[in-house]
């Protein structure tokens, strides 16, 4: 299994994990939803996710969501964000493969950050909102 992993997993690019300031008419309210968005040239597969919510007196509950393959210049939503959790770190760990290559970063979205001041528009998205760091 070792041999499977190189002793140094690459740098993620043209991966990026966006909350997106939308309109949900089911709820009539607008929200922040999280997406995963692939701008590389090939598919990743295997992509899995952990999120969290995190503070120094809160954690919020985990939650793991599996993708198959996220196609090429594409992206997924993940989950949205209640106004609740807006007052933690939301932490999202991505690991997928690339090209048989095992990647892994981890997307964060400081406490404050998802306001109105911060939005702008969002790779291949049509809509505008925040990149996680």
């Amino acid at each position: 299994m070792k041999k499977d992993i190189d002793s140094q997993i690459p740098e993620v690019e043209h991966v990026d994990v966006v909350a997106a300031f939308e309109y949900n008419s089911t709820f009539k309210v607008e929200e922040w939803t999280i997406y995963i968005v692939n701008d590389n040239s090939e598919a990743l597969e295997t992509v899995l996710v952990v999120s969290k919510g995190e503070s120094k007196s809160k954690t919020t509950s985990i939650l793991r969501k599996k993708l198959e393959v996220l196609p090429a210049k594409s992206f997924a939503k993940l989950e949205f964000l209640h106004e609740d959790v807006l007052q933690v770190d939301n932490i999202f760990q991505v690991t997928y493969f690339l090209e048989e290559k095992l990647m892994h970063k981890d997307f964060k979205f400081p406490k404050g950050i998802l306001k109105s001041k911060n939005i702008k528009a969002l790779p291949l998205l049509n809509s505008k909102g925040v990149m996680a760091e």
